[in-house]
């Protein structure tokens, strides 16, 4: 065990069990004097504004969980994953006490450039639109209260922190860094699929064996990012079966992405009016206030009442399109851009008109479809000891590939045709709708 890694402060005081917060679910975050400076900034508590799950409330009542609870809880883990490689020379050999430090730092606050409804955003591809990570440079500009904590407290400069959140150089160490906060077996993934099933009132993210997986972490053969041993094998097949059945059941449940869709057509139409840097720091209640008080009087308004409005009204499902089952269709638009989907919305609601004579407004009908950035890929090594082998999951698990390759977005992520509520019945059935979908295409 490295002397150097677990006399940090956060690490003793997790081992000795002084100086603890409380977070569901029963677990106790190190809160030293410095931890707490950086928690107690403005920075850092507007994460209390911001929801983790988005718009999953309005279909799971319990997801209002918010990005600070999240955060805490991957600095948790960070805390947790240091303890267990602290045991792997290694690791030992190639990050030393400060560059720990610095990883316990971005583990806090690697969400801090998130703003409201970020990822729904992120996905429309609208032009100039900042990444969620380079927001956070905006927080942690030199003159900034968080700045100042980081380089009297910490000896940290900022840009360090930022350096592990965007890649900016390249080394091996910083590589390592940087997968044990974001890559497959990550302290994110470890954190939110354990904390989003939790508050959604669902067992997926949880039926993995945390403690197992944490116990078996070690580096990988290059030096460059996280490994298991063989003991931990299980725990990661599981670990990646329970994101795949969390995007299934919770991210990409039907409803959810109703709700999301309505969301992300509203800000696609009124965006232009606002400066974004300014919006994007707004708390979620301001900027929804902001966005209602644009659409009102508008037809793009049925969209945000829907969600946010004193009567809950959210958008019918009346197609679904996989890979396996439905492949031409979901070829066609999946990944396209969302103006080629407001084009075929357009026909489609002109062949509707036609065929009902009740008029369809493009806003009655919207096509969700996944976007063109694809979930990471799971490529994590299993160690064998007996043999001093490493091989890939994907190698070893015949369960894995499909779960976990490029495979995992074309089963998961669905294109759906989604209805106002009103004019559910007036839409023909799927095979219909299909046929009608083909013909305007």
């Amino acid at each position: 065990m490295d002397d150097s890694l677990t006399s940090i402060p956060e690490l003793a005081n997790y081992r000795s069990g002084r100086g603890l917060v409380r977070i569901p679910m029963e677990q106790d975050v190190p809160f030293t004097p410095r931890v707490r400076a950086l928690v107690d900034t403005a920075e850092f508590q507007r994460l209390r504004q911001v929801s983790q799950l988005g718009l999953a409330s309005k279909i799971y009542p319990g997801a209002t969980h918010t990005r600070f609870e999240h955060a805490l809880g991957v600095f948790h883990n960070a805390v947790r994953y240091l303890i267990q490689l602290s045991h792997d020379p290694r690791f030992c050999s190639i990050v030393d006490a400060h560059h720990a430090e610095v990883l316990m730092v971005s583990a806090l606050l690697h969400d801090l450039g998130h703003w409201p409804y970020c990822h729904p955003i992120e996905d429309l591809n609208l032009p100039n639109m900042p990444q969620h990570e380079e927001f956070a440079e905006s927080f942690l500009q030199p003159d900034s209260e968080l700045a100042g904590i980081l380089r009297s407290y910490w000896k940290i400069e900022p840009e360090e922190v930022l350096d592990v959140l965007v890649a900016r150089t390249d080394s091996p160490q910083l590589r390592l860094l940087r997968s044990i906060l974001s890559g497959p077996i990550d302290i994110d993934k470890m954190d939110y699929l354990d904390r989003d099933s939790l508050h959604a009132g669902v067992p997926y993210g949880r039926n993995f064996d945390r403690n197992r997986l944490i116990q078996s972490l070690m580096v990988n053969e290059a030096g460059d990012g996280l490994a298991v041993s063989e003991k931990g094998k299980t725990a990661t097949e599981l670990m990646v079966f329970a994101r795949y059945v969390m995007f299934s059941e919770v991210y990409w449940h039907h409803a959810v992405r109703a709700a999301t869709c309505m969301f992300g057509r509203a800000f696609q139409e009124l965006y232009q009016q606002w400066d974004l840097n300014w919006l994007f720091h707004q708390s979620e209640s301001d900027m929804v206030q902001e966005l209602r008080k644009a659409a009102e009087g508008e037809p793009v308004s049925r969209l945000l009442e829907g969600i946010f409005g004193s009567k809950r009204s959210i958008y019918k499902r009346v197609g679904e399109y996989s890979l396996v089952q439905s492949s031409e269709l979901y070829q066609q638009l999946s990944g396209k851009p969302q103006d080629y989907l407001e084009q075929i919305v357009c026909r489609l609601a002109e062949e509707l008109t036609s065929r009902t004579g009740t008029l369809f407004e493009p806003f009655d009908l919207l096509i969700d479809a996944p976007p063109a950035d694809r979930e990471v890929e799971f490529k994590v090594q299993i160690y064998y000891s007996k043999e001093q082998t490493y091989r890939y999951l994907h190698d070893v698990s015949p369960v894995i590939e499909s779960l976990a390759q490029r495979q995992f977005d074309d089963y998961v992520k669905r294109v759906r045709i989604f209805v106002h509520p009103h004019k559910r019945s007036l839409v023909p059935d799927q095979p219909e709708l299909s046929r009608l979908l083909l013909d305007l295409l």
